[in-house]
């Protein structure tokens, strides 16, 4: 006998093998691209901050960030009085309107940044971040530093 060919048989098997891969890989993707997306969001907020620290240096202004439960917003002390003035003050370049936040903040205030590039007060921006576990989901404000975290369910620990 000439045995040359595969049989349906095996090409069912190797086709459903194929697919319940396929299908969980499809689910794996899913879970790594929320996770993707908040680690995302959170060092976009990282770098808005640095750089609002920064410019407050640079600029010898007292710098103020909003943040909202949804968005968060960057403003520049023009009248030099020391405070947040809504509608009073600028907002940067960048920031005429508020950058809009996918996964909501837990925290909501302002940050100040001193002409130093000193922060205001401690703070930690923690993010609604569902099921998902990225490896970045906090923001630690503290004087004289600004670090990214993981939430570890009490505290957001600097990675």
């Amino acid at each position: 006998m000439n045995n040359r060919g595969i049989t349906l048989i095996e090409l069912i098997i190797v086709i459903s093998i194929i697919g319940i891969l396929a299908v969980a890989l499809g689910f794996s993707f899913q879970g790594w691209m929320g996770g993707y997306r908040i680690e995302s969001q959170t060092k976009e907020m990282y770098v808005d901050l640095m750089n609002a620290r920064a410019r407050a240096m640079q600029r010898n202004r007292e710098h103020f960030v909003v943040v909202n439960a949804g968005n968060y917003q960057i403003f520049e002390d023009t009248n030099e009085n020391g405070s947040y003035n809504a509608g009073t003050d600028l907002a940067i370049p960048g920031f005429a309107s508020a950058k809009t936040l996918t996964y909501t903040s837990y925290w909501i205030g302002t940050v100040t940044m001193d002409t130093r590039g000193l922060v205001s007060s401690n703070n930690t921006i923690r993010f609604n971040i569902g099921s998902n576990t990225p490896d970045y989901d906090c923001i630690s404000l503290f004087a004289t530093r600004i670090n990214l975290g993981q939430w570890d369910g009490s505290n957001c620990v600097a990675r």
